[in-house]
């Protein structure tokens, strides 16, 4: 085998370089073809979770190596962002303000050709893309360690907005602040962080008193206006309001994990890799739940979550989130929600949505 010199090799790579300049200006060029084509004919919808699940999906399956999987699918998200932008520009409300786990999913998500807009709440992304400020919404549902978060659910039932889409979040939290650890009084810290972080705190900040705030990112400003503040924020947010990283990772479990979802007006056709979210409530009598499930269970329908919370209707009722692998209009599924709708009590098909691919 001829070895090259390194001269060649970035010849070699310039080259290829530009070949790719090439196809990805031809990929622009369809990407406006259709968005000229969707004008034309009046449709509003320029973005399909599906079919770029389905894109991602394919190149992670075809990519030759030596690129892991997930790289080549963010490189393709970027690409596939950069095109849309070239059709319409999607405009995806998040938990802000910026430097939030919230942005980074939504960056993750939509790549960063979106224009993201940061709300103050979760509930004023629901209103945003309910009253047309934005097309989508990223809100947090539920994290591996500390379970739901219980306002996105409410709210999904609060506004006749779908699930059109999920991303899954490695979480990474860190201690920041402009002092040294041993000099900080107070921590700034959002209420499902501190809850991550309650080992950690309690061994090596036991004495500082724990401030709530509604995100990472606002703990971060918070703490540089402090002289004897620190946070537990993000490495963006950090740099942004010049504080040092203290200690990270510091989150009691390694494996920290936050699901979010996509929010929107549209439906998603089936994939081959979806989920369905429903929210059901059972008659209130013995055995309503099991009879309930039985059609899912006899269909041999895996369940990935079940989650109750209070109904609204009544003191001491309930309804019930359930998270199930497929798509509602799946030929083995679509009887089978049939039967558990005419069963309930109360039914809500939440969506239907590609389940995150990396």
């Amino acid at each position: 085998m001829t070895v090259r010199t390194l001269p060649e090799l970035r010849t070699a790579i310039d080259q290829v370089d530009a070949q790719l300049l090439q196809l990805l200006a031809e990929r622009g060029r369809l990407a406006a073809e259709v968005g000229a084509i969707k004008r034309a004919a009046d449709e509003t919808n320029f973005y399909h979770p599906d079919r770029e699940s389905e894109i991602l999906r394919r190149m992670m399956a075809e990519n030759p190596g030596p690129f892991s999987a997930e790289q080549i699918a963010t490189i393709f998200r970027e690409i596939i962002s950069a095109g849309l932008a070239l059709e319409e520009p999607l405009q995806v409300a998040y938990l802000g303000p910026a430097g939030t786990f919230s942005q980074w999913a939504a960056q993750k998500h939509f790549g960063r050709a979106a224009v993201l807009q940061p709300a103050t709440g979760i509930a004023e992304i629901f209103r945003w893309v309910d009253g047309g400020q934005a097309q989508f919404g990223v809100v947090p549902v539920e994290n591996s360690t500390e379970g739901s978060v219980n306002l996105s659910l409410d709210l999904l039932l609060d506004y006749p907005l779908h699930i059109c889409g999920e991303v899954q979040l490695r979480i990474v939290h860190n201690l920041v602040s402009r002092i040294a650890m041993e000099a900080i009084q107070r921590i700034y810290v959002h209420y499902q962080t501190r809850a991550q972080c309650r080992q950690w705190l309690a061994i090596h900040l036991p004495q500082a008193q724990l401030v709530d705030v509604p995100s990472n990112a606002v703990a971060a400003e918070r703490a540089a206006a402090d002289t004897g503040g620190g946070a537990i924020s993000t490495t963006v947010a950090a740099e942004a309001y010049g504080l040092n990283i203290l200690a990270a990772g510091i989150e009691d479990n390694p494996e920290n994990t936050t699901r979010f979802w996509v929010i929107g007006k549209i439906s998603t056709r089936p994939t081959g890799h979806d989920k369905t979210s429903l929210v059901v409530a059972a008659a209130n009598r013995p055995g309503s739940l099991h009879a309930l499930l039985s059609p899912l269970a006899d269909a041999g329908i895996s369940l990935t979550r079940i989650e109750s919370r209070p109904a609204r209707s009544a003191i001491w009722e309930y309804v019930f989130y359930l998270d199930l692998l497929g798509h509602c209009q799946d030929a083995a599924i679509a009887p089978v929600l049939d039967a558990l709708a005419q069963q309930a009590s109360f039914y809500r098909c939440l969506g239907s949505y590609p389940r995150a691919a990396f």
